[in-house]
């Protein structure tokens, strides 16, 4: 579903994204973990090329990522993308920004959407908040309508940059379980995340990311019981013993 070959990205003379080589098979979910600095939310937000890159192809389905324009457009429909903050139109209630895409993008008929939206709202649990605006709902809740807001376009895979580091520590597991939920049910998802147990129980891989590289790919049974590298060793020896 998802293919980086040989990818580069620099910002100025740092390089951010180093030779990286990573497939994403359809319904697997990849989460990837690494230090601050390590270059993983660069890579999720160049998959949808919200960060062009220097050198090497992504491809999305088969498809490689079109420069700009109109094809650059319509593959972006076809990748859901989860920020840190949550990005919901403030002017706008919940059921408005959930039906907004399909209505304008994907051309739904009104009502459709509606119907469509408000399953999802139920699906995500915040059904009984359709006619609210953002401000009026918690981290958790907006955070949950902008994964119902993705799911809405019918997207092929699902990116999520650090959904829940910017929720109080009460809100974050109401998040990771739509999101476990998601990938129960078979969806493509790349996640960049510090959740250690939702990796251990969502992902069908783990990434370790470092420096701009991958570092290791492993099953997360086989990485957080023995990671290869020192480099995994110590960020993992850090994290596991808080």
């Amino acid at each position: 579903m998802v293919v980086l070959d040989h990818v580069n990205k620099h910002f100025g003379d740092l390089h951010v994204l180093e030779d990286i080589n990573l497939t994403v098979k359809r319904g697997e979910v990849v989460v990837v973990i690494g230090p601050s600095g390590a270059g993983k939310s660069t890579l999720c937000r160049a998959i949808n090329r919200l960060e062009t890159i220097d050198s090497g192809t992504i491809e999305i389905d088969g498809v490689s990522l079109p420069a700009e324009g109109r094809p650059l457009a319509r593959l972006r429909a076809d990748v859901g993308m989860v920020f840190q903050s949550f990005n919901l139109f403030a002017h706008k209630t919940i059921l408005e920004n959930v039906t907004l895409g399909p209505t304008k993008v994907r051309r739904l008929q009104k009502a459709q959407a509606r119907e469509q939206a408000m399953a999802l709202l139920e699906r995500v649990g915040v059904a009984n908040q359709a006619d609210k605006y953002p401000a009026q709902l918690s981290g958790g809740q907006q955070q949950r309508v902008a994964i119902a807001r993705s799911l809405a376009m019918r997207p092929k895979v699902m990116l999520f940059d650090e959904p829940t580091s910017a929720l109080d520590p009460e809100m974050i597991n109401e998040v990771l379980d739509v999101m476990t939920d998601l990938a129960k049910d078979g969806m493509t998802m790349i996640v960049v995340s510090h959740e250690m147990g939702f990796a251990r129980k969502a992902a069908n891989r783990v990434v370790f990311m470092a420096d701009g590289k991958v570092m290791e790919e492993a099953t997360p049974e086989e990485f957080f019981t023995n990671p290869q590298t020192s480099r995994a060793k110590d960020f993992l020896s850090k994290i596991l013993t808080h």
